[in-house]
């Protein structure tokens, strides 16, 4: 049996139906993650024979990584690779207070956003418990002193809340298991009410982050072809009712694309949705990506929208970019065996 993904309690279990101490679980668990070890003979306080059963019987399944490359601003993008050859991306984000880290839900996205490399690829299939959280493993192991990461985002490839259970699952490992806080993991949608209120019934103090990119149902639309039977004020409803059940506000991110989202008037739109309530609004510049038919913001027109939204009274900030010369800043995330292009995007019309 794989341990990975098993919490102190499946382990205790695990260790008495083999006739061990339920102690032994816990040292376990503490081993694997609190002290990032990889192997068994690293656990040095388990009886020699109980580490030779383990090996015997169990094992400790990571994704193998098959490509580390390194930004110049100390960005780490890994390529994992799963048992079944699937590939996915993770990111390691080095700060001087913190170390973040951008975990993949799934191996795909069928979410199509039109200006994302992950969309560009399609859905091949959810990732396991043990595939999320060992992604964090394995970030916790490239550090020299193998620190756990203070941050989590679920901001990598795929949409978390199409795959809640192995998503929440490891969320329960990162702050049970590895004591990240709730107020450190960020949980990012494009929008599944579904999920959203799945998530709102947890009442967990963590951060939910909508990816609106657009305040307008039409042009939303366009952006997000998956999206057209969800609305804006959909979305902002079911995200007040998340508010009203968890007390914690709302991030809508939104990707600032040259020319299409980027006007006065949807800035106008945008601060109209948002007043009045708690929810913030992260503006993210929109990285290149091969294969999306878009332009970059231009400076001015990223100020005066992000000034109109403050002129509002609207909390707002914009997102620092990180590892874009390595391809690992937001939307870029895409396997190495991927195509780069697909067919049939959608003509976008002009903000």
């Amino acid at each position: 049996m794989n341990l990975i993904g098993l919490n102190t309690s499946d382990l205790e279990s695990h260790l008495k139906e083999r006739g061990e101490a339920a102690f032994r679980g816990r040292q376990i668990a503490d081993w694997i993650y609190k002290k990032g070890a990889a192997d068994f003979s690293e656990m040095k306080n388990l009886s020699g024979a109980l580490r030779e059963k383990l090996v015997a019987e169990d094992s400790l399944d990571f994704a193998r990584i098959s490509k580390r490359t390194v930004a110049g601003d100390g960005t780490t993008k890994l390529l994992l690779e799963m048992e079944d050859g699937e590939r996915i991306e993770t990111v390691r984000l080095p700060y001087p207070d913190r170390l973040s880290v951008c975990v993949s839900s799934q191996a795909g996205c069928a979410m199509a956003c039109q200006f994302c490399a992950t969309g560009l690829g399609g859905f091949r299939r959810n990732l396991s418990t043990a595939e999320i959280i060992g992604q964090i493993l394995q970030v916790k192991r490239e550090g020299l002193q193998k620190e756990t990461p203070t941050h989590v985002v679920f901001m990598g490839m795929g949409e978390p809340l199409l795959n809640t259970n192995n998503v929440f699952r490891t969320v329960e490992l990162m702050h049970d298991e590895m004591g990240i806080p709730m107020r450190n993991i960020t949980v990012s949608t494009v929008g599944i009410l579904s999920g959203i209120e799945k998530l709102a019934q947890k009442k967990w103090q963590l951060t939910l982050a909508v990816s609106l990119h657009a305040p307008e149902d039409a042009l939303r639309h366009e952006l997000i072809p998956t999206s057209r039977k969800t609305s804006v004020n959909d979305i902002i409803e079911t995200s007040k009712n998340y508010v009203a059940q968890t007390g914690r506000r709302v991030t809508f991110e939104y990707v600032v694309l040259g020319g299409v989202n980027d006007s006065p008037k949807l800035a106008r739109e945008l601060a109209r949705l948002c007043k009045g309530w708690p929810c913030h609004v992260n503006l993210i510049p929109w990285n290149d990506v091969p294969g999306a038919q878009f332009a970059g913001v231009k400076p001015e027109a990223l100020r005066e929208f992000r000034a109109t939204l403050e002129r509002a009274g609207i909390s707002v900030t914009q997102r620092v970019q990180r590892g874009a010369d390595v391809a690992a800043a937001c939307g870029q995330l895409r396997a190495l065996n991927e195509p780069t292009t697909r067919e049939g995007i959608i003509p976008l019309s002009v903000a």
